[in-house]
């Protein structure tokens, strides 16, 4: 989107009922390899862990596959989930991704679980841990992929020299406040999480200090989208990406269902107020629609980026909205920043 709003792809690697893990991982890949001919800047993966109906645990292995897959889009995490893995480690795999694909891997960062109390334990994370030493493990990953320092004893080979572009992702005025200061990409996680994309947003363009990787902020806000040829369509489409979160509500697999014609009936009262409160920054609708959301996100929250999150049941209908939102972004002004 050289003369328009850039846009951008989160991939969760959602899985059909039955479907195995390979169907799913070949359909990320071709949504890549369309994504690509249609201008979006990247495609990121996520890291969640022991969730039925998701394929996307080992995120570094899936960026390298689409990054194989592909020719020119950056490919990155979204995020790696830091205090689950030992910097160390992260910074080889992604120094060996950047060795492999030079100039465009992107290392996305968060300090959420990406799973359950038990899967955190599986991980080998430290049971007290509360995401509090977030910043130093941060520092720890910058020193693996910085210039040599002098009498380092531990370095990331590959990875020393590398300097892969890091985004830190959140959901929250604490994230927000942390990237501002080290002058970082800020990615919101508002697909999940908006309540205080707003807030976060104000706080990230205000306390912004510039750094060696960027002199002015750049914003880039998850964000559900459906985009349709009617918004009756895309309501309609959007029912599945509404039965995932109530799954996950009720702690079931969170395979991606068929559209239904109407939830009513499949929610109670209090589910639906989680749900739709969960999903309260998605935009879904006609292309007018559609375009009319993103311009107000973006005029709200000075957003330079938009990362797009689509999950409808049919390939083919995500596809299509996909090709839809790249349509609708070239036509908007974007931002100012750099990135």
């Amino acid at each position: 989107m050289a003369n328009g709003l850039a846009v951008s792809v989160l991939d969760l690697v959602g899985m059909g009922a039955g479907e195995s893990a390979g169907s799913a991982i070949a359909r990320s890949v071709d949504l890549a390899r369309h994504v690509e001919e249609w201008g979006y800047k990247r495609f990121w993966l996520a890291e969640h862990h022991a969730i039925h109906g998701l394929a996307c645990s080992a995120t570094a292995v899936l960026i390298g596959h689409v990054a194989g897959a592909t020719k020119a889009i950056r490919v990155g995490s979204g995020g790696i989930m830091l205090p689950n893995h030992a910097p160390l480690v992260v910074a080889e795999q992604f120094g060996t991704l950047a060795a492999m694909y030079p100039n465009r891997i992107d290392l996305g960062l968060g300090r959420a679980p990406g799973g359950d109390f038990n899967t955190m334990r599986a991980l080998r994370r430290d049971s007290r841990q509360s995401g509090d030493d977030f910043p130093e493990l941060l520092e720890e990953l910058q020193t693996y992929l910085g210039d040599e320092r002098p009498g380092q004893a531990v370095k990331a080979i590959p990875g020393q020299g590398s300097h892969v572009p890091i985004t830190l992702l959140g959901s929250s005025g604490f994230s927000a406040q942390l990237v501002a200061r080290l002058g970082l990409p800020f990615a919101f996680a508002a697909h999940f999480a908006p309540d205080y994309l707003y807030a976060a947003a104000k706080l990230y363009h205000g306390q912004f200090r510039p750094s060696a990787v960027l002199d002015k902020p750049w914003m880039m806000v998850g964000v559900q989208v459906v985009a349709a040829e009617t918004d009756a369509a895309a309501r309609r489409l959007f029912t599945t990406p509404q039965q995932r979160f109530l799954r996950l509500i009720r702690n079931q697999p969170v395979e991606l269902l068929p559209p239904v014609e109407s939830m009513d009936g499949l929610w109670t009262p209090w589910e639906r107020a989680a749900v739709e409160s969960k999903l309260s920054a998605a935009i879904v609708g006609s292309e007018a629609t559609v375009r009319a959301g993103l311009e107000k996100l973006v005029r709200d929250t000075g957003a330079s980026e938009v990362i797009v999150v689509t999950d409808t049941y049919s390939h083919e209908d995500r596809l299509a909205s996909y090709q839809r939102v790249a349509r609708i972004a070239a036509g908007i002004e974007a931002m100012a920043g750099v990135g």
